[in-house]
Order: structure tokens, then sequence, then C-alpha cells
């Protein structure tokens, strides 16, 4: 038994020897400046050596999609052109015979911090006080809502001036309604927790197809560029969605010269630019679609304090541009107003 024992222990020392063998890494960071607060005006530089080889052949990288391949010990990847945000470089190192893959957490910050804007009312419109309302979009002169609450959820169309509720369809009571956004003569409204969308006929509000979410388990907010939807969905990303297959095409994460934004509710597109509330402040970033980069925030405290005072009164959330006018509406769950604005710089 003693003998038995013994050659056991021989064999998994052996093993384990072998294991770590394979395991063991040849390459390692001489110097970088990962540790540093990286932003958009920098370049990310990573410089590699070897404990075994004299020489690093290649090394190939892959970051946010894009390739790089350099014929020297050291990784140069200017940022300037990158998402901001926390992403892995996978990094692929070869030597003689001899190929190596590292991964290295890289976070980039936005080089400027954000302008700050206060606002000026032009106009105001009666607001339905009873709808909670999740999201806001014209198409034309034409204003839609999306309204929350379980069974009390709605798709609205509205008349702007008078605030009348023109058509309306109500959701079933297991759905918790919230962000829409319109396209190719269609409606999008998300859902809350039920990790389901629906998609309607314009014109007649019938509801033609649904969809459920591949990423991000809540539906929060909706906007579109015209070719492309963005979701929110109260996480630090705004996802980026195929209109078509409504799959996933890619992302990006708001950030600022701080770090990154998160609880980001309802989305508009605005003259290229995502306006986006973050939840249960009263203010809107300015997001750039490109790289995630909050160029702005609309102070918009004080807002609330201009509508009527009750009970279910809620936060701000609700922006909604008309295009061809360039007019930026916003206003609030519960509000009985509806807020023409123009945007002040401060």
């Amino acid at each position: 038994m003693n003998l038995y024992k013994f050659l056991i222990t021989i064999v998994l020392l052996i093993f384990t020897s072998s294991c770590s063998q394979d395991e063991k890494k040849y390459f390692h960071i001489k110097k970088s400046n990962l540790n540093e607060e990286l932003t958009s005006n920098d370049t990310l530089e990573i410089e590699f050596s070897s404990n075994r080889f004299n020489k690093i052949d290649e090394i190939k990288c892959t970051f946010q999609d894009l390739d790089y391949t350099f014929k020297e010990s050291l990784v140069k990847i200017p940022l300037s052109d990158i998402k901001l945000g926390k992403w892995t470089l996978n990094v692929q190192i070869s030597a003689e015979d001899h190929t190596e893959k590292q991964s290295k957490e890289v976070q980039i910050l936005n080089h400027q911090r954000p302008i700050i804007y206060s606002y000026e009312i032009i106009d105001e419109f009666p607001h339905d006080s009873k709808a909670y309302t999740q999201g806001l979009e014209f198409y034309g002169d034409t204003l839609y809502e999306s309204t929350g609450q379980y069974g009390q959820s709605s798709l609205r169309k509205l008349h702007l001036e008078s605030g009348e509720v023109l058509q309306q369809i109500n959701l079933s009571k297991q759905y918790f309604g919230e962000g829409l956004t319109i396209l190719n003569n269609q409606i999008f409204q998300l859902t809350w927790r039920e990790g389901v969308g629906f998609i309607y006929d314009l014109q007649s509000f019938e509801r033609i197809d649904e969809f459920e979410y591949t990423t991000g388990n809540e539906g929060w907010g909706l906007c579109n560029d015209g070719e492309l939807i963005y979701k929110s969905d109260g996480s630090e990303k705004i996802w980026i969605i195929n209109p078509t297959s409504l799959s996933v095409v890619s992302h990006i994460q708001p950030t600022t010269h701080k770090g990154k934004s998160s609880r980001l509710n309802e989305l508009e597109w605005v003259d290229g630019k995502i306006y986006a509330n973050t939840y249960q402040k009263e203010g809107v970033a300015i997001i750039n679609p490109t790289n995630g980069a909050v160029e702005g925030i609309i102070d918009l405290r004080g807002l609330k304090d201009q509508v009527k005072q009750h009970k279910k009164l809620d936060v701000l959330n609700g922006i909604a541009y008309h295009k061809n006018a360039q007019r930026l509406f916003v206003t609030g769950k519960n509000w009985n107003k509806l807020f023409e604005i123009k945007i002040i710089k401060k």
C-alpha cells in the first residue's frame, strides 16, 4: 500500500510539473502606461520582453474588433479613434516557434470635461398628468409617447398644442412599457423587465411583430439615427441594434473625463448626438454616438417645480426633438406640462 501511494504521488508531481511548464509565461510587460489615466488624446503603449527569447518576432493585437500587427516588442495604439470606456486588449506574441496569448484591461476616458448647459423655457403645452412617460418622439409634426406602469402602459399618438390623445393602444397588464422609437414606418417599443419589445404599424398601431433582448436584461430607452437603433438598459452601455435583424451590432460606453456613466434612461437623437437623461437626475447627457464621449450636460434643475405638484409626480423623463423645426421638448413622469426649451451654454 505504501509503495502504491508513493507511485501515485510521483505521477501527480510529474503531471503538475508538466502543467506548470505548459502554463508558464515567457513574455511579460517591461513597461506600459496601462495604469495611467488614459484619454482619447493619448497613445496606448506596452513594451513586452522575454525571459527565454532574445527577440520578439511579432505581436498581434485585437482591440475593439480592430486588428494590429507589430514587428517589434512595442505596442503603440493611438486612442483618438477608439471607443471610450473599459475594453479588453487581446495580444498574441510570437518568438521563434513559440506563441503566447495574453489579455489586458484598458480604460479610456474622455480628454475633456463635458460642457455644461442651462435652459430657457420657450413655451409650455398640456400633458396628461396620468401619463408615466417612458418614451417620447416626433415623427414629422406628430408626437408619439410610450407610457409605463403595470396595468397602465400604453402607446399614444398626441396633438402637440392641445395634448389631446389622438390614438392609443394599451399593453397587457403583464407588461411595463418603456422607450420607443420610429423607423421605416414602424414603431419600436420596449418593455422593462419582460425582456421583449413590440413592433407596430405606424398608421394603424397594429402590432406586427415582437423581439427579445439578446443583450441587457432590461429595456429602458430607444432612439435611432435613421439607420440603426440605440437602446439603453440602465447599465453603463448603450447597445446599437440592426433594425431588420434586431441583433446587436456593437455598443458604446458613455464616458466623461472621470469615468463611465450609468442609469441612462430615455434617449433622443438630436443633430448627430444622443441626448439621454439619467434616471432620477435632473439633467440630460449629450453623447457622441461614435466613441461614447459625454460631450455636454444640460442642467434642467428647477423645471420640475414648474408643473403641478401632486403625490404621483415623478422624475424628468421624456425628450423629443422636432428635426425640421429644430425644436426641443422635455417632460416627465406624471407631469401636466410639456416644455419647449432652448439650450444655453453656461
